[in-house]
């Protein structure tokens, strides 16, 4: 059985209107709305880590969460039926600006870039163990390299051990990411 999940902590929110389409001449950048259901012990969706710029209650049960372009965030997906899990993912993406290409996920609209995807909970546990490690030596996950969670995704896919991710790599990415803007 699943315990409360971690949720992420996030900046002060603001009211979102229902998802419409952007149109690219509006100057507004365009969100990605994750969408997540919480039906306890039936479909338990959460963020393990995010900074939305926006939230929507829709009901008890039911929030859409808006991220800006190029924001990181940790999507887990839960569901079980009479018989036990019938499915656990993660799925770390990032938010895709306009023109930008994406793939489309499961409750994201319109969709995001897939930095890191498993399925199985020895998987997802493995996954929160690494992320809870980033943590631990100071770093939000939100602003780890999106090259680590790529790095990551290949490595648990082969069978392999993932290199950790220090805070010299964290400032080696800073500097690389300040030379590119």
């Amino acid at each position: 059985m699943l315990t409360q999940p971690r949720l992420c902590k996030s900046a002060a929110r603001a009211s979102l209107p229902p998802p419409e389409p952007v149109d690219a001449g509006s100057g507004d950048p365009p969100l990605t709305h994750v969408t997540l259901v919480w039906r306890g012990g039936v479909q338990e969706d959460w963020l393990r880590f995010g900074k939305p710029v926006a939230e929507r209650i829709l009901d008890r049960r039911t929030r859409i969460e808006s991220y800006a372009p190029g924001q990181v965030f940790a999507l887990v997906r839960w569901a079980s039926n009479d018989y036990g899990t019938v499915g656990s993912t993660l799925t770390i993406a990032q938010a895709a600006g306009f023109g930008e290409p994406f793939t489309t996920l499961p409750q994201v609209d319109p969709g995001a870039q897939i930095l890191l995807s498993v399925r199985s909970w020895p998987k997802v546990r493995q996954v929160f163990a690494l992320i809870d490690a980033i943590e631990d030596v100071g770093i939000h996950p939100c602003d780890v390299a999106p090259d680590h969670w790529h790095h990551v995704h290949n490595r648990l896919a082969g069978g392999m051990q993932v290199r950790s991710y220090s805070p010299a790599r964290h400032r080696d990415w800073l500097r690389r990411r300040k030379l590119q803007s």
